[in-house]
């Protein structure tokens, strides 16, 4: 039995630079981080004595015969990209609900390569895994994402990402003093909307209008050094909440599908209770609503908001790994 353990993330600034569409031509950076929320995938071997061969499960159940005939489509073709032809034994858990901007397709995708590979007695490094989520996401199922989530749910912590030429990349990890970084974290909400959303959707249309969005974009892509120039300041973080706040409006700028009149309504309102600064997570649509605001005003942001969920987060440095590894024995019959 192998479980492994992926955080989800919350990205920051330069959402929008990491696909390839602009990349390539242009550069691009982000600022994220990984949090303490996780996807948890356990794999095994399937002994052969049942009427199918693997058996997957997440919001469905799945017995099958053959790996073509596996629905999950990420799991389908991660077996297929690492030549498993074994029967196994598959289940997801996750801390928080999928498809709510924080990276969590891409923490499964992570998760189940990582897993598979320890089942297979190999510890793969993170970059092995980014790029083989990458691989799987992008060019085996053609969906329309960057490449920040698979990335920073492989590696961990907080970290600048950038990306050039053709999938080139490099993480470089923030430099804060711990005070400052916990500063950081104190000064941040997380509320969920209740609208959960299909992020590809959102991202397509976000990629064919690129050429048209690349004086936007290119601010976007500024902002993560300024960013990072804040929290390197000896100043206050206040700065840090006004740029959430310039870069979030840029952002829902893009197209028309970022944002609602519902989501508005919720930033407005918890800009009036006192958070100076936000953003939607991820593509757009819905999902999680980040804010940053003193502590001493975050009573009145969460009054503001009514009867949304808050989730208390922390960040977390690990990324991808495995908690637990039980050498696994092959299938009876083979050696």
């Amino acid at each position: 039995m192998i479980i492994s353990r992926t955080p989800f993330r919350v990205s920051f600034f330069g959402g929008g630079t990491d696909y390839p569409v602009w990349f390539r031509e242009h550069g691009g950076a982000v600022l994220a981080t990984t949090i303490n929320k996780y996807c948890y995938i356990s794999c095994r071997y399937l002994p052969p004595f049942f009427s199918h061969k693997s058996r997957v499960v997440w919001s469905q159940i799945e017995l099958v015969q053959e790996r073509e005939e596996i629905q999950h489509p990420v799991v389908r073709e991660a077996l297929g990209v690492l030549g498993v032809t074994e029967g196994i034994e598959l289940h997801h858990q996750g801390d928080l609900p999928a498809r709510t901007g924080l990276g969590s397709s891409s923490a499964f995708t992570v998760g189940v390569l990582n897993a598979l590979h320890g089942l297979r007695g190999v510890m793969a490094g993170k970059e092995r895994l980014a790029r083989e989520a990458i691989l799987i996401e992008q060019e085996r199922l053609k969906e329309h994402v960057g490449c920040q989530d698979q990335v920073i749910a492989a590696y961990g912590g907080f970290n600048r990402v950038d990306f050039w030429g053709e999938g080139q990349f490099r993480t470089s990890p923030i430099m804060i003093t711990w005070e400052r970084l916990n500063a950081l974290q104190d000064h941040l909400m997380l509320f969920f909307t209740g609208l959960s959303r299909t992020a590809s959707d959102i991202a397509a249309e976000q990629v064919s209008v690129s050429p048209q969005k690349a004086r936007e974009l290119r601010v976007m892509h500024q902002m993560v050094d300024e960013a990072i120039n804040i929290l390197k300041s000896p100043h206050g973080l206040g700065d840090f909440g006004k740029l959430l706040d310039e870069g979030w409006q840029l952002k829902r700028s893009l197209t028309g599908r970022i944002s609602t009149p519902y989501i508005d309504e919720l930033y407005e309102r918890a800009r009036r209770g006192g958070c100076t600064g936000g953003k939607l997570i991820g593509a757009g649509g819905g999902g999680f609503l980040l804010l940053f605001a003193p502590p001493e005003s975050q009573a009145g942001v969460a009054a503001a908001l009514g009867g949304l969920l808050q989730v208390p987060f922390r960040f977390e440095s690990i990324g991808s790994h495995v908690i637990f590894y039980e050498r696994p024995d092959l299938p009876v019959g083979q050696s």
